[in-house]
């Protein structure tokens, strides 16, 4: 033994120690044991050693940071997510017949982004899912060779032309900026995104997808593949992100099965996660990239209904493609506060204090800064093949506070939704609230029998005046909001209302409405506005949202919205469409208009829950 040689040592026992050396050796040598094992807890999480000894550590609710997915088993032991979505086809791959004419502008190549992006190893079975559609996700083109349907046919490649117009602008002036500048020819990044980059590409995506501009779609995967970086550290909106980055993500995927899209999505995604580190769960608005963030806002204390409300269709993907059962557990906590919370007269408000989980203000609205969240309710339900019972109870019971207390008839006969403040009405509706009338539409199946066709009525009603906001401007194009008072109907009173940002929600709801009811009056309305966009938002380098609808030559305000491409241009060319594609008992939309699978049961019967 090495003490044996140590001068002067003379042995006092068998072992060769005395009582007090024997004490400090077996000191030393229990330390050098806690050093050698608790070096384990600091070898690279793909260390075989480290996983030798160390049993994988599963992922607990409410842990402030969570684990990197790459090397995470996928959890079939715990309780699975509610509703977990499957995929979606690549396209070509749902019937036998479609095979041959496989899509080649489709083929796959592997993703040239940082290491940290290239892998999250997780199986997904798309076969499984393919045999589950019940639709072609691009349609079945049936009877287009029809006499009648030529002139639809037209109206749907005039739409794409402007997509094309709009994409080729993008990417002639600012491919990989955030939004295209056509009045100066530039591209503009904003603070919104915490330094990601891209908005428009992924944004537009599956629109590209989806009217088959196949060059351009190519285009659009290389700039993901080569140039979306994750490596940010700025300040984001977790909102904003999420329905466009993360929605537009996960629905290329959904539609292509590109391992890159997947991989980028749940990446991202992570990132997001320090957002819910509140007390309550309930995430703050703003969260920063930097590293071993908190994730907390900088500014204001309150968080926002329609922000918090519109992360569930996503966050459910996001745990489905990844196995990671944080994302659901996240949201599926901000759905346990909100049905614990009273609500004053079956009402939300729009404002929500993360720290206490108290309602800040009584200020209730359909439109800017609640719209989503109600969307979100009906539009899970449907995503879960009609499985989430929480979230059909709470969007029913919203929408009877809703009528109660928003819903409101004008001298002229117009219906329209207030806005409510403790009680008080502002008799005025905001462009954002018109999605409601798609909306209502959509949600009307599942009514209780006696409230279907008034729940019809009520979205064509409340379409009806939306479309009046259109048709009493000078150009034919809505303002941001609108009143009712003063002997005004569906008009801006002020010119700080009065302005276009190229905005969806109306003709969302012109396509909702048709597909329930095929009245034609939906399409007379779309193509009113496909030529008022030609006509006002049109310049020589892509479309511009314009400053006054009530001025006939509009001064622009130079900013082609990632949301143009993503949601107008969409939901104009499905009304001109036929209902399979993108078929509503396939996809549910997110409020960026990105395409995400309903769970249907497979042939076992077994249904996949949400």
């Amino acid at each position: 033994m090495l003490l044996r040689k140590v001068p002067g040592f003379v042995p006092a026992s068998p072992w060769g120690l005395r009582l007090p050396q024997k004490f400090l050796f077996l000191l030393f040598l229990s330390g050098l044991v806690t050093l050698c094992f608790g070096a384990l807890f600091l070898l690279p999480h793909s260390s075989r050693l480290k996983r030798l000894f160390l049993a994988p550590r599963t992922q607990q609710p409410g842990l402030e940071m969570v684990e990197e997915i790459a090397g995470r088993p996928r959890a079939r032991e715990q309780e699975p997510p509610p509703n977990p979505a499957p995929a979606a086809p690549a396209p070509g791959k749902h019937d036998p017949s479609s095979r041959g004419r496989r899509k080649e502008w489709l083929r796959r190549t592997r993703p040239t982004g940082h290491r940290e992006e290239e892998t999250v190893p997780f199986s997904f079975d798309f076969n499984a899912f393919r045999s589950r559609l019940l639709h072609p996700v691009l349609g079945t083109r049936a009877g287009e060779s029809e006499e009648p349907q030529s002139r639809v046919r037209a109206q749907r490649e005039k739409i794409k032309e402007m997509m094309q117009f709009a994409w080729q602008s993008y990417k002639r002036y600012a491919m990989g900026k955030n939004e295209l500048r056509p009045l100066t020819k530039d591209g503009y990044e904003g603070n919104m995104f915490g330094g990601l980059s891209g908005a428009t590409v992924i944004d537009s995506l599956d629109t590209l997808y989806l009217m088959e501009l196949k060059e351009e779609f190519q285009e659009a995967k290389a700039w993901v593949e080569e140039s979306f970086h994750l490596n940010v550290s700025g300040e984001a909106s977790l909102f904003e992100v999420n329905i466009r980055y993360i929605g537009g993500l996960l629905s290329a995927f959904y539609l292509t099965g590109e391992e890159v899209f997947r991989i980028k999505a749940i990446k991202l995604g992570e990132k997001l996660l320090p957002a819910f580190n509140t007390p309550t769960g309930i995430p703050k608005g703003v969260v920063s990239f930097k590293s071993r963030s908190w994730g907390w806002a900088t500014a204001g204390s309150s968080s926002i209904l329609a922000e918090f409300g519109s992360l569930h269709l996503e966050f459910l993907h996001l745990t489905e493609l990844s196995g990671n059962q944080v994302f659901a557990e996240k949201v599926r906590n901000i759905r346990k506060v909100l049905r614990k919370i009273d609500k004053p007269f079956g009402l939300y408000p729009n404002f929500l204090s993360p720290v206490s989980g108290n309602w800040v203000q009584h200020h209730v609205s359909v439109g800017g800064l609640g719209d989503s969240f109600y969307e979100y309710l009906i539009k899970s339900w449907l995503m879960s093949a009609k499985t989430d019972m929480e979230a059909k109870n709470m969007y029913y019971e919203a929408l009877e506070a809703i009528e109660t207390y928003l819903l409101n008839v004008s001298p002229e006969g117009l219906t329209y939704i207030a806005e409510w403040r403790g009680g008080i009405l502002d008799h005025k509706m905001g462009h954002l609230a018109c999605f409601s009338g798609g909306m209502i539409a959509l949600g009307a199946e599942d009514a209780k029998e006696e409230k279907r066709a008034h729940y019809r009525e009520l979205a064509a009603q409340i379409t009806k005046t939306c479309h009046e906001s259109y048709a009493r401007s000078d150009t034919k194009l809505g303002p941001e909001a609108f009143w009712f008072n003063s002997g005004k109907e569906a008009v801006a009173t002020h010119l700080s209302e009065s302005y276009y940002i190229l905005r969806p929600e109306v003709v969302e709801s012109y396509m909702y409405l048709w597909r329930q009811t095929h009245d034609p009056i939906y399409r007379e309305w779309g193509w009113e506005v496909v030529m008022a966009l030609e006509k006002h938002c049109r310049t020589e380098a892509g479309f511009s949202g314009i400053q006054d609808v009530y001025n006939s030559t509009p001064n622009h305000d130079n900013k082609q919205q990632s949301f143009f491409l993503a949601e107008t241009l969409k939901y104009l060319y499905l009304l001109f469409s036929e209902d399979d594609v993108l078929s509503l008992e396939d996809w549910v939309f997110n409020t960026e208009a990105h395409p995400l699978p309903v769970s249907h049961s497979d042939s076992s019967g077994r249904t996949d829950r949400h």
